[in-house]
């Protein structure tokens, strides 16, 4: 991509960012010093290439998924702080009668304040869990009218966590090879983290039971799917701002303000904006695997025996040079 053209959708993307309103080519004139058949051209180009694109209700335009990641990864500036936010910032930081994760989730309300974002901090305490036991507990020998049985199942991990879940198992399921299977798992898998139970359960435990449990399969994922509850119920996540991202103007539709609500209440899929990677990272649309209209910038913390994702969620035409200096600055704090 040229000068100019980088220089139009910068353009068109921070006019967008700003107004929520499509870019047209006279608007771009005034700025970039060339005839409207070059600004034309040039727009006509970087809509070929995919980087921006046509609004049906305007002649302008505005940009793609594709024209804000490149924006992200080639021309955006991190926007320098203001001396109020950096000292917000530092005084809940160097304020030593807070625990760190209290000192954090304060932090991230102030970044979602100032910017009218949405943060998540989505603490790791079941990767610090190992497990101790599974035991399952029949309630019921023969099944239901609906051809389940109901039995309890309870985990127990080295930190004195108790886990009880009441499951329905399908009829054909023998419970005695339940209770078999969670003596085979209490004897291989016992002290391995809790996160990492159902990648050892497909490779170590299926194929061992595999010769001697008739339903195998159904039997691996009962407890794969009672391990990956247990990971789900016993993470710290905490909202800030948790309805600012509804204030937008892309929620002015019933119907995505509903869907937006829910997802921010469905715990499973907000677990899944869970990193492990240690920079500050920008997802865009469809690559967030939570919704295809928002944008979300997250990070991996760990400051002495506590870990985490920190996460802002937004809008597509997110404030990105704001958003990757505030999480930047918090990343950077913590680190040291």
């Amino acid at each position: 991509m040229g000068d100019r053209q980088s220089a139009i959708l910068r353009d068109i993307v921070e006019n967008y960012i700003s107004n929520f309103k499509p870019v047209s080519s006279k608007s771009l004139i005034d700025k970039l010093g060339v005839s409207s058949a070059t600004i034309r051209n040039d727009m006509a180009e970087l809509e070929r290439l995919g980087y921006i694109e046509k609004e049906h209700t305007s002649s302008g335009r505005i940009p793609s998924e594709k024209g804000y990641k490149y924006y992200v990864d080639h021309l955006m500036q991190p926007k320098e702080m203001t001396g109020e936010e950096v000292l917000k910032l530092q005084t809940i930081l160097n304020n030593n009668s807070l625990v760190v994760s209290d000192a954090i989730n304060k932090c991230m309300e102030i970044i979602s304040d100032i910017t009218h974002y949405t943060s998540v901090v989505i603490g790791d305490s079941s990767k610090n869990a190992t497990l101790k036991q599974i035991s399952i507990i029949p309630l019921d020998s023969t099944p239901n009218e609906d051809g389940y049985k109901k039995v309890v199942a309870v985990l127990v991990t080295n930190q004195g966590d108790v886990e009880n879940k009441q499951v329905n198992v399908e009829g054909e399921i023998d419970l005695k090879e339940l209770i078999q299977t969670s003596e085979i798992i209490n004897k291989a898998l016992i002290g391995t983290p809790i996160d990492k139970v159902n990648e050892r359960l497909e490779l170590d435990i299926k194929p061992m039971i595999k010769e001697v449990i008739n339903r195998y399969e159904e039997v691996c994922n009962f407890f794969s799917s009672a391990f990956r509850d247990f990971a789900v119920d016993n993470a710290d996540v905490v909202f800030k701002g948790k309805t600012n991202l509804l204030d937008y103007k892309e929620y002015n539709d019933a119907d995505k303000l509903k869907e937006m609500v829910a997802k921010l209440e469905d715990n499973e899929l907000v677990q899944q904006i869970r990193t492990d990677d240690e920079g500050i990272n920008v997802y865009i649309g469809d690559e967030t695997e939570f919704d295809k209209d928002v944008t979300i910038i997250k990070t991996h913390y760990h400051v002495g025996n506590e870990e985490g994702t920190l996460a802002i969620i937004g809008p597509k035409r997110m404030e990105y040079d704001k958003v990757v200096s505030l999480l930047n600055f918090l990343k950077q704090y913590l680190d040291k």
